[in-house]
């Protein structure tokens, strides 16, 4: 039997909400036991991510509001006041990930366990390549024909979840094979926690610029 994919934009993203709370708790076991700071970050975006996903939710839920005495029909701008805050958390947390990543860096090497990191980010990135997957297929707004950018700032943590997952599993892989190189862990969550920054900046920009132009 076929197994279809969620048609709508709020089951679409439920789905994304259940794939990223199946993921924390395994991420962040795997980042204290095997001391990588790479895999905990990991596990705190998917948090963030989560909480992301239920600001979306709510944002579609108060858009399609209908009118009421007193009132329009739904909040115009609430999809793209959900995008801004989940890509503000999402800056955030990338400045607190580079901190802690320059500070390993500067403090000296710390032990990393390489097979767990492998398995675990390697799994992660599956499940994210996905949702992603699962993400790609709402493609306009249901309202107006634009891309709802509540949608479209899941849809990049997703892609930055996937991409920065690999990037840790070929970190646990070297480590592994190596049996060092411990210095790698923070380097690369460094690395990605600037790329996926930039991103953040990029799109609330993008969305302070609609919001502007809707006042």
């Amino acid at each position: 039997m076929l197994v279809h994919p969620p048609r709508t934009r709020s089951s679409r993203l439920a789905v994304v909400l259940v794939l990223n709370l199946g993921l924390v708790a395994g991420l962040v076991l795997v980042g204290v036991t095997a001391h990588s700071i790479a895999v905990l970050a990991e596990g705190g975006d998917y948090v963030l991510d989560a909480a992301g996903v239920g600001v979306a939710l709510l944002a579609i839920r108060l858009a399609a509001r209908p009118a009421s005495r007193g009132r329009t029909a739904g909040y115009p701008n609430a999809t793209s006041v959900a995008a801004l805050i989940n890509a503000g958390w999402l800056l955030v947390l990338e400045l607190l990930v580079a901190a802690a990543a320059v500070d390993r860096l500067v403090t000296g090497r710390v032990p990393v366990d390489g097979l767990p990191v492998l398995v675990m980010s390697g799994a992660a990135a599956v499940v994210m390549i996905g949702a992603a997957l699962v993400l790609g297929g709402d493609e306009s707004d249901e309202a107006g024909g634009e891309r709802d950018l509540s949608v479209a700032a899941v849809l990049l943590d997703t892609v930055a979840d996937a991409a920065a997952a690999a990037g840790v599993a070929a970190v646990g892989a070297v480590i592994l094979a190596t049996g060092g190189w411990y210095w790698l862990d923070p380097a690369v969550a460094l690395v990605i926690a600037v790329v996926i920054a930039y991103h953040a900046v990029a799109l609330i920009t993008k969305v302070l610029t609609r919001l502007r132009a809707t006042d």
